[in-house]
């Protein structure tokens, strides 16, 4: 059983930065795929953020790619979220994802909110 805990994320301005981790209880550089997913308000889907499988490849939504980065310390078990040039659209509850020997593993979620 794989836990994830999330930490960071809050409140920022448009254009502002941010950025939110996901330390797992197992060693990450056994996870066939780890990586974000976000809730928007009112939304009851969650929309691809970034995705690393273990081949090394990472895939961003379309609408992140170029402004979040995905970074990782495998000493920590923990993967980064880095989010540049925020945006109203933006506002939602991240989640870290893992899938592991077949199963998919969510964290608790966090609150990022872009507003002025």
């Amino acid at each position: 059983q794989v836990q994830l805990v999330e930490s960071g994320g809050g409140l920022v301005q448009p254009g502002g930065f941010l950025s939110v981790s996901c330390a797992a209880t197992e060693s990450i550089n056994t996870f066939a795929a780890m990586g974000w997913y976000r809730q928007a308000p009112r939304s009851q889907r969650r929309e691809l953020v970034a995705r690393r499988t273990s081949d090394g490849i990472t895939l961003y939504g379309e609408s992140v790619k170029g402004r979040f980065t995905v970074s990782r310390d495998n000493a920590k078990n923990t993967m980064y979220l880095q989010m540049n040039s925020l945006q109203p659209e933006d506002t939602a509850v991240y989640y870290c994802y893992v899938h592991h020997r077949g199963i998919d593993y969510w964290g608790q979620g966090t609150q990022v909110t872009v507003s002025s």
